[in-house]
Order: C-alpha cells, then sequence, then structure tokens
C-alpha cells in the first residue's frame, strides 16, 4: 500500500484531525504488521506545503529522517515510466495535482497492490487503483 502525503503531512503537523490515524498507520509499520511503500515525490510535496503552513524546515526533515527508518516502509524513486503515467492520468482522468498523479502511477507500477492510503477521493476515478480511507485501514486488525 502507497502511502499519501495526507497521511505524511498528518504525522508532521503538531494538529491535525487525521494525526491518530497516520500514528497508528505508522504504529503498524513499525510493527511489521503492514508493508508501506512511499513515493520520493511526497518529500518536494511536503517541503511545498510547510512553506504555506510555516512549518519549519527543520522538523520536516526530522520527521522525513525517522520515517525512513522503519524497515517496513519502502521509499520508491520516480523513473521515466512513472513521469509519463503520471502525465497521462493528469490527461486522461483530469487529475489537476502532479503530485496526486505521481502517486497514482507509482502505486499502479510499483506497489503490488495497486493500492493508495488516503482521504483523497481523486483516486477513486483511475482504474486499477484502490484507494483505501486511512480511517478504515485502522479500524481492520
Amino acid at each position: 500500500m502507497l502511502i499519501e502525503t495526507d497521511v505524511i503531512l498528518a504525522h508532521v503537523k503538531e494538529q491535525d484531525w487525521l494525526k491518530p490515524y497516520a500514528e497508528k498507520i505508522l504504529e503498524k509499520a513499525r510493527k511489521g504488521i503492514i508493508k508501506l511503500y512511499v513515493s520520493r515525490e511526497v518529500i518536494h510535496e511536503l517541503y511545498y506545503i510547510a512553506s504555506k503552513l510555516n512549518i519549519e524546515i527543520d522538523e520536516i526533515l526530522r520527521r522525513v529522517v525517522a520515517l525512513t527508518r522503519i524497515n517496513n516502509i519502502m521509499w520508491l524513486p520516480t523513473t521515466v515510466e512513472i513521469d509519463l503515467a503520471a502525465l497521462t492520468i493528469m490527461v486522461e482522468y483530469g487529475v489537476s495535482s502532479i503530485f496526486d498523479a505521481y502517486y497514482a502511477a507509482t502505486a499502479l507500477i510499483m506497489d503490488p497492490d495497486k493500492t493508495i492510503i488516503s482521504t483523497d477521493k481523486v483516486y477513486d476515478k483511475i482504474p486499477g487503483l484502490v484507494r483505501i480511507d486511512p480511517r478504515e485501514l485502522v479500524l481492520k486488525k
């Protein structure tokens, strides 16, 4: 399952309605209950969001470094195939965010389950991609 920025951002922020769910999902990864994938594009998006929300870049760095140390989180690089797929997703399905398109493309190409953990319903219109709301994932044993 690929974890999307909304969950990572909730983990990074001091307060966020999604934070308790993000923490439980990350704890499941720490315990080896689930394996998570993360596109490295998340780091780029976090930078832009952090600057808008006045979150210090050193806090982003500290939190992302800690996440990279969790064994059951695999950070995935972009490739030309993912780049082209992301642009195609934008054209074919009207996805307006390049980051959302990258996450969808990465999940479709790199995640064996083709599943994305996100509250963003934009992913629901992309064929072959399964979206799981983080609140639902927390409820699963």
